[in-house]
């Protein structure tokens, strides 16, 4: 295949950029009463689930998208698309398939890999996750006590943490009585906070880890079983309030738990993408299994969509194309998301784990050096507490930061005035971002608040507002399981789109891996009688410091 930045379709997005750069889409939706409905695409899936995807507020004309879609053709989108769909092994560094989306697959269709139909093995974990959760929540499931359980502690990191927390998060309004409790931090005071919180009789530890092996999550795991312990006096206690979501049912039975409370997912499910297996057992006891499996049918409803939809109507891919614009054309660095709605206030978290986990690489698939952009630096807060925040970067500052506004129409908590505030300012800023505020309006709105003279002048350059900011409006009926797994969904795929034109894998994550090899290294040094002089001086200094420090403390505890 051509290098992506010598393919005659980089080239022609090239010179084309020469021709937008300068123009301001003030200017452009003026010259276009149409704009919005030629660049808006209204999705309807079913029972309510809606979004509107309006992408009209972009730096680009009717040429753009075109010449877009031709660099998505020579790339093999669609091929690559139908290769992750159909079980192929995608990942090829690891020699896995990516196989998220059969999780969520809600029509009768099997689904192969290594020749064989994945979906019974699906259907198995669903349904052991149902009985469990409707024995937990139902006060069948006793602790060792016979009390029921009350509260659940999430023990995960990275995908068993950020996805299970941002969509129990967004979807409170639909939680039943159970209290969740999420750890993920090898810092002890967020584990020693949650178990101040619950009691030894009535709580129930979740252990997320694929291979049960993860240091952060078995540290925190080893002391919940070591508290639970202290607190108890029979010796089943751990059996009876622990339950393992992994693939090593040596290791868990070695821990003490139960293979009978042991849930399965294949190392087809990527830790980012795993919110959708049996990682989202938490969020299954917290909103219930059949709001769990709504989730999983949003999903599905958009995977459907990607799936079907011709590039000029497909959302994803033209989310992420748009992305490639900025990022490879633009320059741009960054992207932010920024949903208007407290309960997505996790959401930019969990997408900035899933897109900088896995696009943030600098080697295409044949092992050479790539000499474009990859992923970009993705990050946000809900309006509109950034609008009082790092918005003014945004308006005034010199770098190009490409948004996305996320705003649900309804709301679950309707106190009066408040949501018609919150779209107002989802709107305002959309539009603020684009037409900006030009010299001639800004000194008029200074003469017209009284100001005179040379304070006029003095104060007019603060006060011009560039503009030409680009940004898209996904909005959404309501924030209910359904739309919220077809939200996710749609960011999913935006990135896959992404890395298959950038022609690097975004399945794995060997960058997550020299840092904790090496810390296992320091480990053991922080008290050992000799440090590793395999180290550079910053290093040996910081390992050095820490154990004069402790040295210190030991002495003064002696005397």
């Amino acid at each position: 295949m051509t290098r992506l930045d010598k393919t005659g379709e980089w080239q022609a997005l090239q010179e084309h950029f020469q021709s937008v750069q300068p123009l301001h889409m003030r200017d452009l939706f003026s010259a276009d009463p149409d704009r919005f409905r030629k660049m808006s695409i209204h999705w309807v899936g079913s029972k309510g689930n809606e979004i509107l995807f309006d992408y009209s507020k972009n730096r680009i004309t009717d040429a753009t998208l075109p010449l877009l879609f031709d660099l998505a053709r020579v790339q093999e989108v669609e091929k690559w698309r139908d290769l992750m769909f159909s079980g192929e092994r995608i990942n090829f560094t690891e020699n896995r398939a990516v196989l998220h989306t059969a999780l969520r697959n809600r029509s009768e269709d099997p689904v192969f890999e290594g020749g064989k139909d994945v979906m019974p093995g699906i259907h198995r974990v669903l349904e052991r996750m149902s009985k469990i959760v409707s024995q937990v929540r139902n006060g069948i499931w006793k602790g060792y006590s016979g009390k029921r359980i009350t509260d659940i502690v999430n023990i995960g990191i990275g995908g068993s943490d950020l996805g299970p927390v941002m969509v129990t998060e967004a979807l409170k309004p639909y939680a039943g009585p159970l209290r969740m409790h999420f750890v993920s931090n090898i810092d002890g005071t967020q584990l020693a906070g949650v178990l101040n919180k619950v009691d030894p009789e009535t709580v129930l530890f979740l252990i997320a880890s694929k291979t049960f092996t993860t240091q952060e999550t078995m540290t925190n795991a080893e002391s919940a079983r070591n508290w639970l312990i202290q607190h108890t006096i029979t010796s089943n206690a751990v059996a009876k309030h622990f339950v393992a979501i992994s693939t090593n049912t040596r290791e868990v039975t070695e821990f003490g738990i139960d293979p009978a409370n042991m849930l399965e997912f294949w190392d087809w499910v990527g830790g980012r993408y795993s919110l959708w297996s049996a990682i989202g057992l938490s969020i299954a006891f917290a909103v219930g299994m059949d709001n769990y499996e709504e989730l999983l049918t949003g999903a599905w409803e958009i995977d459907t969509h990607f799936r079907s939809a011709p590039l000029e109507q497909n959302i994803p891919i033209i989310m992420a194309l748009l992305g490639v614009w900025y990022n490879n054309f633009f320059g741009a660095e960054t992207h932010a998301l920024l949903p208007y709605d407290q309960s997505l206030h996790r959401f930019p978290a969990y997408f900035q784990q899933a897109d900088m986990e896995s696009n943030g690489k600098s080697v295409a698939r044949d092992g050479s050096a790539i000499s474009w952009a990859s992923g970009p630096v993705i990050w946000g807060e809900p309006g509109t507490n950034g609008q009082h925040a790092f918005y003014q970067l945004i308006h005034q500052g010199t770098r190009m930061i490409p948004c996305d506004f996320i705003a649900p129409m309804e709301t679950h908590h309707p106190l009066r005035g408040h949501h018609e505030i919150l779209l107002a300012n989802c709107f305002a800023q959309s539009e603020a971002l684009m037409k900006g505020k030009t010299e001639a309006e800004a000194r008029k709105e200074l003469v017209n608040s009284g100001t005179a003279g040379d304070a006029v002048e003095r104060l007019l350059p603060h006060k011009v507002f560039a503009g030409n900011r680009p940004s898209n409006s996904i909005l959404l009926e309501m924030v209910t399981p359904r739309s919220l797994g077809s939200l996710i969904a749609l960011y999913e795929h935006k990135i896959f789109v992404q890395g298959i034109v950038w022609n690097i894998n975004s399945f794995d994550q060997w960058g997550v891996e020299l840092g904790k090899q090496l810390a296992k290294v320091i480990l053991p040094e922080l008290h050992a009688e000799k440090i590793n002089e395999g180290h550079d001086s910053s290093t040996l200094a910081l390992i050095d410091f820490y154990r004069e420090e402790k040295k210190k403390d030991r002495l003064e505890d002696r005397g």
